[in-house]
């Protein structure tokens, strides 16, 4: 059993998903694991990761408006929001969805299927850097 850890920055322009497959498939590929796990974290409490289709960006932009609905910025009763707005709801967004994916690994590569990508999803309006951290672990 080996194990492989290494970590990126990804560079939000503010509120959206931003798509961090082949970052993530890289890390893979330098851990030279065959069969295992790939796990990605995103250090961070107003953003979050999903498994999303990555062939149509409609998708995507559906996914935001929904989540924009679900956990609106002008809520009255938010009392957190001392970084503005959308402080508390970043943190719900993120509460709602996740902070790490794991993956199997076969063959080398991640096990993704055909219109699956991983992807930051930014919750706060302002551009940020977002720290992604990758472990792979397998033979």
């Amino acid at each position: 059993m080996s194990a492989h850890a290494a970590s990126f920055t990804c560079h939000s322009r503010g509120k959206g998903t931003y798509e961090i497959t082949g970052e993530v498939a890289g890390i893979v590929t330098q851990s030279g694991i065959s069969t295992g796990t790939v796990t990605v974290f995103v250090r961070h409490t107003s953003a979050s990761l999903v498994i999303m289709e990555n062939a149509d960006p409609s998708a995507r932009t559906d996914l935001e408006a929904f989540f924009d609905h679900l956990v609106p910025e002008d809520t009255p009763y938010f009392i957190h929001t001392y970084e503005g707005p959308d402080d508390m709801p970043s943190h719900i967004r993120m509460a709602l969805t996740r902070t790490s994916e794991v993956i199997p690994v076969v063959n080398g590569r991640m096990a993704l299927g055909t219109w699956q990508g991983i992807f930051l999803f930014e919750h706060r309006d302002a551009p940020h850097q977002r720290q992604i951290v990758v472990s792979v672990v397998g033979d």
